[in-house]
């Protein structure tokens, strides 16, 4: 093996391998596919077959931009990964019971790419890690599947994903990509390869760690501030003040930022901070801040559903035998996206009550919902048949309905708590 360091890709010369085509890794092959040839990559043959076949379940890509994608094209196979040069990694990165990083999704695509590298690949990492994450985690994995040496042989960029599911605004081309390369010379051209396709432009960090953190920063940052609103409205609950009637006066002042109470889910703000808990344990220091968000957080759904019973008892409504209907699933509005969803915990909790609990979410496919979380989607409640209504997802199609419309599935004296504001003031029985 020579002793000189290998030679990187040119961008004229450079075949991308995107791996995991989900809410982050689909949109991006698109957009790099508009540059460079582009192999997505999934270990779900049904997720390629779909693809391929011209349709995206997640709505991130529309039939008429998956077929204008013709430098893209789709596989399941392994061995089709030798083609490419530049390897983007976009697969999962959860938490475990225990709220532990999960790793295992990262090593095994690591293992993957590692046992078709070659000289002067790079290999660019997307998911959200902590801090060193690149580098003593995933950088090993590759060294030993590949049998070559890092930045010798091979070399590795982070640039953390900036998707924002169901947005058809802020695509990924028209937000800033924050890019890093293991060396300088890596990590310009990681920068050039996105500035190809960030029409927002790329901010060049000065290491992979200063991006990974970058990343847990972002995403933590909006946990802390949710967990404001959600003590906030805890606050106020007691105090009989409407939540969102403080927040909107006191967003008059031009430095106030807007950030509502609600349920946090979904695959970055209610998992991302439990990475950067993990790595500042591990430094000698322990984030009470960070920790106190998140507890204040992941309460949230318990505090929704006792808020609920205790609005059906001042109604004179008993909860066992009740019927409730729940608006939304998914963790956010109108989007499909079901990961790390609150709403099954006020499922569970509810039907602890002996209560009979629909869902109702007409963005997520009902398949999914069954398959990720064993619940029957509700595909048309019925009129007249429910004690109470939770709106838990301000989906457009219940902010349309208005009041007038939600209140026809009620029994005379049912009533309605609102969880994300889907409603005026005055217009639900309660609010967080």
């Amino acid at each position: 093996m020579t002793s000189e360091s290998a030679v990187l890709p040119t961008l004229a010369s450079t075949t991308i391998a995107v791996i995991g085509l989900g809410y982050v890794g689909l949109p991006l092959s698109a957009a790099l596919a508009e540059h460079f040839d582009v192999l997505g990559f999934d270990i779900d043959p049904k997720r390629v077959a779909e693809l391929a076949a011209g349709s995206d379940r997640t709505g991130e890509l529309d039939d008429a931009e998956l077929q204008a994608a013709t430098r893209l094209r789709f596989s399941a196979d392994t061995d089709d990964l030798a083609t490419a040069n530049v390897f983007i990694v976009a697969v999962p990165t959860p938490i475990t019971a225990q709220r532990l990083p999960d790793l295992s999704p990262l090593l095994a695509a690591s293992r993957t790419i590692g046992a078709r590298l070659k000289r002067g690949d790079v290999v660019i990492y997307e998911s959200t890690v902590y801090p060193g994450c690149t580098e003593e985690d995933c950088v090993p994995v590759l060294e030993e599947a590949s049998g070559l040496r890092f930045n010798e042989d091979f070399y590795c960029g982070y640039s953390p994903e900036r998707i924002n599911p169901g947005d058809r605004e802020r695509r990924v081309a028209d937000i800033v990509k924050i890019t890093s390369g293991s060396t300088p010379a890596a990590a310009e051209f990681v920068d050039a390869l996105y500035r190809k396709v960030i029409r927002a432009g790329t901010h060049l960090a000065p290491s992979i760690a200063v991006a990974e953190a970058a990343k847990a920063v972002e995403n933590t940052q909006r946990d802390v501030n949710i967990a404001l609103a959600n003590e906030l409205a805890l606050i106020f609950k007691r105090l009989s003040i409407d939540t969102e009637a403080v927040l909107e006066a006191a967003g008059t002042k031009w430095n106030f930022m807007p950030v509502r109470p609600g349920l946090v889910g979904g695959h970055c703000i209610g998992v991302d901070p439990y990475y950067l808990i993990h790595r500042a344990e591990q430094a000698g220091h322990y984030p009470e801040l960070i920790r106190a968000a998140r507890r204040i957080n992941d309460g949230m759904s318990a505090h929704v559903s006792g808020e609920l019973v205790k609005l059906m008892a001042l109604r004179g409504i008993g909860v066992v035998n009740s019927r409730i209907l729940l608006l939304g699933l998914s963790f956010k509005e109108n989007c499909p996206d079901l990961r790390n969803t609150r709403v099954m915990e006020i499922v569970a909790e509810l039907s602890r009550y002996h209560a009979a609990v629909d869902v109702h979410d007409p963005w997520v496919d009902a398949g999914e919902a069954s398959e990720e979380y064993g619940v029957d989607l509700c595909a048309a409640p019925e009129a007249g048949s429910y004690d109470a209504i939770l709106i838990t997802v301000a989906h457009r199609q219940f902010r349309e309905m208005g009041e007038v419309g939600l209140r026809r599935w009620l029994k005379s004296n049912g009533v309605i708590f609102d969880v994300r504001y889907a409603l005026r003031l005055g217009e639900s029985d309660s609010r967080l």
